[in-house]
């Protein structure tokens, strides 16, 4: 358990808190880039602060403050323009470094006035990367923009989707280095959701937790495998400090504010040998829901069954009043791990993982559980023997709501149908 005092330090995110001001030090996804196919400007909130998110007419992004410097106006109902975004009341032009461009009326009155320099905004850099939008809302320097493995994996089809979740953000992440939870609540659960008693699913052995440079690993050992199995080789990973890596897929959970979260998947699945060479032109973004019509947590789907853990422990959640475990060990590394970030930091270190150097950036790898699959691929046959990608070739399974243009453009990358049945190729002939 933790006193309230030590709670509040891993929750509090608003500017001036010690967690707010160490999670501002790194890049972080804040939206998939394809929500701005068909808008130019989204109100946003983020670590506490109110922005507005914007993609001005020569393509150059902007994430500057809610309100106008001029008389606080609502900027996400501004307009962009060649280079910048311009509020609707009174017309002055803002660009992505925050500085007043343009005051239409002051600069026609009087040309040499100087009111622009005094009137810039708050603004923080937002960089582009594999479908997702980056931002950055620290010191500078800005620390590079890492580059990680899986953005390199070549002829896949990935997707984005986010999801807004009423809850603080330290508790969806804690579930990221929580290997017990899987047998319960996705197997377990998920059997008894479909109605059978029964038989239940593998239960965890041996569980390990294992730090490094850019995280920690947890690994496991369940009844139906052992200790040459990849989950206890490799592992899954805690990607310091907001996201989770599981090879196929990238996690982020994203602090709003302290009761609220942004989710954010960035997911991958290669395309068969037959359908190789495969370049993606467009990564598609969709939003994820989380409620059903009667107002419950959708429970289908492996994310939404976290995110009913996560929202179930109330807006923040109390942990004086928890008793852990020892499936929880990794819970007490990465709490304890924080409290000696956050102490780091306040002496004047770089906080863990944070790349400084531009070619290591370029490239950054990370432990990664059947490696050859993402970079050899395999032909559609031996798709439909793998217990993971033949349930992928039917359904998402990561979260509910995939639209059905997505759902129509992965089928089309993999050469399957919508029932995830192979299409015929244009040699062999249709039964």
């Amino acid at each position: 358990m933790l006193s309230e005092a030590k709670n509040k330090l891993l929750t509090q995110v608003g500017p001036g808190t010690p967690m707010g001001d160490y999670l501002r030090r790194y890049w972080f996804p804040i939206a998939g880039s394809a929500e701005f196919d068909d808008m130019s400007v989204k109100a946003i909130r983020l670590m506490g602060e109110d922005l507005t998110l914007y993609k001005d007419l020569s393509g150059t992004y902007g994430l500057v403050d809610r309100h106008c410097p001029h008389r606080r106006a609502d900027m996400s109902y501004g307009y962009v323009e060649k280079n910048g975004l311009r509020c609707n009341y009174h017309g002055w032009l803002m660009d992505e470094t925050g500085a007043c461009v343009e005051q239409p009326y002051e600069d026609t009155a009087n040309p040499n006035n100087k009111l622009k320099e005094r009137c810039g905004s708050k603004a923080y850099p937002v960089r582009e990367l594999s479908g997702l939008l980056w931002a950055y809302m620290g010191p500078a320097p800005a620390p590079e923009l890492p580059v990680y493995e899986a953005f390199t994996f070549p002829n896949g089809f990935v997707e984005v989707v986010t999801s807004d979740i009423p809850c603080n953000w330290f508790q969806c992440q804690e579930n990221s280095i929580d290997p017990v939870h899987f047998e319960w609540m996705h197997d377990n659960w998920s059997i008894r959701q479909k109605g059978s008693l029964g038989p239940y699913a593998s239960t965890h052995l041996k569980v390990a937790f294992d730090e490094f440079d850019k995280g920690f690993t947890y690994r496991r050992v369940r009844s139906d495998s052992d200790e040459s199995s990849a989950m206890w080789t490799v592992g899954r990973v805690f990607l310091w400090p907001l996201g989770f890596y599981l090879g196929e897929h990238f996690e982020w959970r994203v602090p709003v504010d302290d009761e609220n979260t942004l989710s954010i998947g960035w997911f991958y699945a290669r395309v068969p040998k037959e359908a190789e060479p495969y370049r993606q032109k467009h990564i598609p973004h969709w939003r994820g829901p989380i409620r059903q019509p009667d107002g419950r947590w959708i429970s289908s789907h492996v994310i939404n069954q976290d995110i009913i853990a996560w929202v179930g422990q109330g807006a923040i959640a109390d942990r004086s009043k928890e008793n852990l475990g020892a499936s929880d060990r990794g819970i007490a590394l990465i709490r304890n791990r924080f409290f000696d970030e956050l102490e780091a930091v306040a002496a004047g270190r770089d906080p863990k993982g944070l790349i400084r150097d531009p070619e290591e950036a370029k490239l950054v790898q990370l432990p990664i559980a059947e490696r050859r699959n993402f970079l050899e691929g395999k032909p559609l046959a031996e798709f439909f023997k793998h217990p993971y990608y033949s349930k992928r070739l039917k359904d998402f399974p990561w979260h509910f709501g995939q639209p059905e243009a997505v759902r129509k453009a992965f089928c089309e990358a993999m050469g399957v149908d919508l029932n995830g049945a192979p299409l015929a190729r244009a040699s062999e002939p249709a039964e």
